[in-house]
């Protein structure tokens, strides 16, 4: 049975489900206010709400969770597999993911899964641009996606204020 609780986040409130076998999905929803009380958070999804909680807070760079991609392709699984390995704060490309599967050809299909992506945030789709450099598709939009990699790394991702 799928347990579900909601974690706040200074990017909206994100609806997390899971059970024994892990976390099975994390997504933004439209849910205001955004509430998770700490008793009534269930066990099995504790340590991701904690997790995430000290990610938005620039206190975690690495998760540590079991993760339930059941009823998901081989594919898929292969490219969120890749996505887990790029570290917090750096970027790689659809084209780069493409080849670490062993499927170079696969670049359409490697932003697919990226789209696909059930766990937001933990598995590290935001973190895939295009090979030009140029921030492409999130599901979120760019501008959430230049957030989050904001957070990770502000020297590389911040926008550049006005002087005047």
């Amino acid at each position: 049975m799928l347990a579900k609780t909601y974690c706040p986040s200074p990017f909206g409130c994100f609806e997390i489900t899971g059970s024994e076998l892990g976390i099975r999905t994390v997504k933004l929803v439209e849910k205001s206010p955004c509430l998770q009380v700490e008793e009534d958070v269930p066990e099995v999804l504790q340590d991701c709400v904690q997790q995430l909680t000290e990610y938005f807070n620039q206190e975690r760079k690495h998760f540590s969770l079991q993760l339930d991609w059941s009823g998901r392709t081989e594919f898929n699984k292969s490219v969120w597999r890749e996505l887990l390995k790029v570290p917090y704060g750096h970027t790689t490309s659809y084209s780069a993911l493409a080849e670490k599967i062993d499927n170079p050809a696969a670049v359409r299909a490697v932003g697919l899964a990226n789209r696909n992506n059930p766990i937001a945030i933990i598995v590290p789709c935001h973190r895939v641009i295009a090979k030009n450099g140029h921030l492409q598709g999130y599901f979120y939009g760019l501008d959430m996606k230049r957030r989050l990699l904001e957070l990770e790394n502000p020297m590389s991702f911040a926008r550049q204020g006005s002087l005047f």
